[in-house]
């Protein structure tokens, strides 16, 4: 409390000032819930204000739900951003099973995931590195490394593999984040983070706010749990804030989800300006946000701008993070990052779900990160996607520089076409699909005007994407094109 005078800003209010700095001590934990805050006599002297501007400050916080008085006992810290979000009491699991609350997938993304295991299809929609690139060698020696060590299995604390979040902590400093241990929770892969947060923390009825397309759209994750989505417009720097607080005032209760780094499906990096402006934003709005950042480190240019978490000062952020695309999706490691009392919450109901990832998994990624191999082959996986980036620009200048258009991804793992000929979706898809090629619509991803196709080039060999490409563009002018071939 000493130095809080000093930390108070000038430019608000004095009211104002204790407000802020009391919440984010309730933000990062250093009052956490259930504790009991000093008197007001107390603030009083600490602010160097008199009781009645600590009174006004107080009422607001209470107001706000983050603290509650108790007749004769004092008050007491009973909230934070996140648990007014939290689902109380717990989820009933037996009202899901019995009443089978998730949603399918659409017919045409149970056809994608169906055909994505069919290797006669040249398969430019799967989200995943090439098996070319996945270093056989280097994992084998990692295996044999931890199977050395290893000693009798049995589950692993709630949070998750203790070297593991150390080496994650340590990971995450070198983009900004600072984060104990005990504040990382690892998951099976980022979906699974997903599914956590809207079964553990979210109110039935609550909005999710997300870019608009999006890939969340082509899942259910959220939807089966009982929330709704409310798309939000995009531009080459990122999500647009300004159409954050109009869709606030609409919504009752809400979070934002974003990926700021190579969004999928557009493949945008969201600019350093633009992550300033939506993090000010949702802190104005008390807006919690779930940054999905599974493909930061896929850069082919430079290294993308900080992550929104390492400028979060208020505890608004919960940061996804994953192995599967850099990596490898089979080890099914992933990690959320976040205030104490959300990962407590998060890593109770995963124990009540799995009862905690795969114990081998973990020791295998914890020697990745430790060993300093996971750093090496990053630069490996970055000059491959270079140039099978490359190898896509070529024949899409080639193929299609007059019948669709597209910015170049600065990283990541996709290209997102729009095609400037009137052509459903459906016959796109299904026509490709005869010709051999695997694709992901536009429609998926609640794209609702236009004929957009999701283009990825992490998978296929560069012979598969150049004829691949070709095929589309054929198929393309056999539709009915006015467009000439090249």
């Amino acid at each position: 409390m000493d130095s809080d005078k000093r930390n108070l800003s000038k430019h608000l209010p004095k009211y104002q000032q204790i407000v802020d700095v009391i919440k984010g001590k309730i933000a990062n934990g250093e009052w956490p819930i259930g504790s009991k805050i000093p008197s007001q006599r107390t603030l009083a002297k600490t602010f160097g204000v008199n009781r009645s501007t600590v009174i006004t400050a107080l009422d607001e916080l209470m107001a706000d739900g983050l603290i509650e008085g108790k007749m004769g006992m004092g008050t007491f810290v009973v909230n934070n951003t996140w648990t007014l979000l939290a689902t109380n009491p717990p989820p009933d699991w037996s009202t899901y099973l019995k009443s089978g609350l998730h949603q399918p997938s659409q017919t045409m993304v149970q056809e994608i995931n169906k055909d994505e295991s069919n290797e006669r299809l040249i398969q430019l929609s799967k989200g995943a590195l090439s098996p070319d690139i996945f270093p056989l060698d280097k994992m084998k020696l990692v295996m044999q490394k931890v199977t050395e060590k290893m000693g009798i299995l049995s589950y692993e604390e709630p949070k998750g593999y203790l070297p593991l979040r150390q080496a994650l902590s340590s990971y995450v400093k070198t983009i900004g984040i600072e984060a104990s241990p005990s504040s990382i929770l690892i998951v099976s892969g980022a979906l699974q983070a997903l599914q956590l947060i809207s079964v553990g923390l979210l109110h039935r009825g609550s909005t999710v706010l997300l870019e608009q397309p999006s890939y969340l759209y082509s899942l259910h994750v959220f939807q089966s749990a009982g929330m709704k989505l409310a798309g939000l417009p995009m531009d080459k720097q990122g999500l647009l804030p300004d159409f954050i607080a109009a869709q606030r005032k609409q919504q009752n209760k809400a979070i934002l989800y974003s990926i700021p780094c190579f969004h999928n499906p557009t493949g945008i990096l969201m600019s350093e300006k633009r992550r300033q402006e939506l993090l000010q934003m949702c802190e104005e709005e008390r807006l919690p946000i779930i940054e999905d950042d599974i493909y930061r480190e896929l850069w082919t240019n430079e290294p993308p701008p900080a992550p929104l978490k390492a400028r979060d000062r208020h505890g608004h952020v919960l940061y996804i993070g994953s192995l599967s695309k850099t990596l490898s999706p089979g080890l099914r490691i992933g990690w959320i990052i976040g205030p104490e009392p959300v990962i407590e919450r998060l890593s109770d109901i995963k124990m009540q779900t799995d009862y905690g990832s795969g114990s081998i998994s973990q020791r295998v990624a914890a020697e990745w990160l430790e060993s300093g191999l996971y750093h090496q082959y990053l630069a490996s996986v970055r000059e491959q996607l270079t140039i099978r980036k490359a190898a896509a620009m070529e024949a899409l200048e080639m193929y299609m520089g007059n019948i669709a258009t597209w910015d170049v991804p600065e990283g990541g793992f996709f290209i997102w076409l729009k095609i400037n000929e009137k052509l459903s979706t459906k016959e796109l898809f299904t026509k490709a699909i005869h010709k051999g090629i695997l694709l992901n619509p536009g429609t998926i991803y609640a794209q609702e005007s236009g004929l957009y196709v999701r283009l990825s080039y992490a998978y296929a060999s560069l012979l598969e994407i150049r004829e691949g490409i070709r095929r589309i563009a054929a198929i393309i002018q056999a539709s009915g094109s006015d467009y000439p071939p090249k």
